[in-house]
């Protein structure tokens, strides 16, 4: 499960839905991380720190003399100079569809220290869950076009993505190079999707994305400037989709008001051979933007279809079993849904909170909870954010520990995994951090920015179970005999152009 945050990222997302640029405006979102992630973190593209808001004007296409959509960038304002570009039209000179190409790049490296742990890891954790270990977490670049005008009300754009490091463990994509490396540090296409603004049935026509995306549910993304924080919270590792491929398409029902609907292959999965069931699944829901004078944003959205392994159950060696469920996978649905709301109290403060649900007939599980986020921004260069959050797994089948460096790809594809769980459990998380951005350093950088994100995090278990700081084992990988609390510290750095 999970998986496209900084200053004013909720804003900018959502204009992304109700028509913006797909892709330009997460370099203006990029400047200050004090958010989580609103609707579409499928849509952005991993753009600068630094980017200066004005280089990122979405343009839209003119229509009929009431605000223009902005889901097409005219071609010059795609073209004007930013971060990223690869090309710069010189003056005077008319640019082409292809001068307004662009590159990013960034790169996170972290470290968690849990000193009380016996197993080595931080239990219910993908990208963070090597306690004690400094890691180079992200590599990720991309070569991207914003969804510019090419005549007639259409736009086009597209996305191409990759990662490198120990998150490429957690975020595969069955049959797009998943399980070529096998240790700590693994890669992974993150995002290759073309983008197309439509000008057809509503006034605001539909912006359509074809191809592998980053999953549109949840508080939390993937790339490093897509959170508030180094660490997950529970909904955004265990319930939402990471990634999907098919089709996804945003209907510009009014100014303020989106329908979002999708049919996919599935949470980290493709076609064929390297599907899980070959059954269709799918996005419906709605996304409000820009309501109470420009100050609220929420959505709606849920994601639906059976989610199993159709293949048959295999065990190794050691004795640990594979995912797969036989023939009744493909009609053991899975609903996964996802309510979000965000306040921009004042252009320093943030408050959200996400609420997000999922059923699974295959693992006759319930698993749902709750997040809330606050942000504020003392200076430019400063942003404190915390995060609290309740989470209860009904019955103890979805919150595992994937232990091994390859075990969640072999889940995922029907091989036996390592892994170790604990009894049903309502857990309590409290995280508290900075985003930092240090002035002496980014001033003299020539390229991009940087920052630091130090945070404290407390998780505990609210009803008496013991999960944190042991390890399971094959013979019993329900673990009830560690402690009920988990105390951390994190930090990481990125840099970012």
């Amino acid at each position: 499960m999970r998986k496209n945050f900084v200053q004013e990222v909720h804003f900018l997302l959502a204009a992304c839905v109700s028509g913006g640029s797909l892709l330009a405006s997460y370099a203006h979102a990029a400047e200050t991380t004090v958010a989580p992630v609103s609707l579409n973190s499928a849509q952005v593209v991993n753009a600068p720190i630094s980017t200066p808001p004005e280089a990122e004007k979405a343009a839209g296409t003119p229509s009929d003399g009431e605000e223009v959509p902005a889901g097409v960038s005219s071609e010059d304002d795609a073209m004007k100079p930013t971060v990223g570009n690869l090309f710069h039209p010189k003056a005077g000179q008319t640019p082409t569809y292809w001068q307004g190409l662009e590159a990013h790049v960034s790169v996170e490296g972290g470290v968690t220290g849990n000193p009380w742990t016996r197993s080595g890891r931080n239990f219910a954790q993908y990208y963070t869950d090597r306690a004690n270990t400094a890691t180079l977490n992200q590599i990720m670049g991309s070569i991207s076009h914003p969804v510019t005008s090419v005549g007639k009300g259409y736009g086009l754009g597209f996305v191409f993505e990759a990662m490198y490091g120990s998150d490429a463990r957690f975020d595969p994509t069955l049959g797009m190079g998943s399980g070529s490396l096998h240790g700590l540090y693994q890669w992974a296409p993150t995002q290759a999707h073309i983008d197309a603004h439509l000008p057809w049935i509503f006034k605001r026509g539909i912006d359509v994305q074809i191809g592998q995306m980053y999953g549109i549910m949840g508080a939390e993304g993937t790339p490093a400037q897509a959170r508030p924080f180094y660490t997950y919270n529970y909904a955004s590792d265990y319930i939402v989709p990471f990634e999907t491929v098919g089709v996804l398409a945003t209907m510009h029902l009014t100014q303020h008001m989106d329908w979002i609907l999708g049919v996919d292959a599935g949470n980290s999965t493709t076609f064929g051979s390297s599907g899980n069931n070959n059954k269709p699944k799918g996005y419906f829901g709605f996304a409000w933007n820009k309501l109470l004078d420009g100050k609220l944003d929420m959505h709606a959205i849920g994601h639906f279809g059976p989610q199993g392994n159709n293949g048959r159950q295999i065990q190794s060696a050691e004795g640990w079993l594979s995912a797969g469920l036989g023939k009744s996978a493909n009609s053991l649905m899975q609903y996964n849904g996802d309510f979000m709301a965000t306040y921009h109290v004042n252009d320093k403060m943030t408050v959200s909170v996400n609420g997000t649900y999922l059923h699974d007939d295959a693992l006759r599980d319930d698993v749902y909870g709750v997040s809330t986020y606050f942000s504020y921004a003392f200076h430019p260069w400063l942003t404190l954010n915390a995060r609290g959050e309740i989470f209860r797994d009904n019955a103890g089948m979805v919150i595992a520990e994937y232990s091994s460096f390859n075990s969640f790809t072999q889940y995922l594809s029907n091989k036996p995994y390592p892994y170790y769980s604990a009894p049903a459990t309502t857990y309590g998380e409290l995280t508290v951090g900075v985003t930092y951005k240090p002035e002496f350093i980014n001033k003299k950088l020539a390229l991009g920015g940087f920052i630091i994100r130090p945070e404290v995090r407390l998780d505990k278990s609210l009803n008496g179970t013991h999960p944190f700081n042991q390890a399971g084992t094959v013979a019993n990988p329900v673990v009830n005999n560690g402690t009920n609390n988990m105390f951390w510290f994190n930090c990481d750095a990125t840099w970012a152009f």
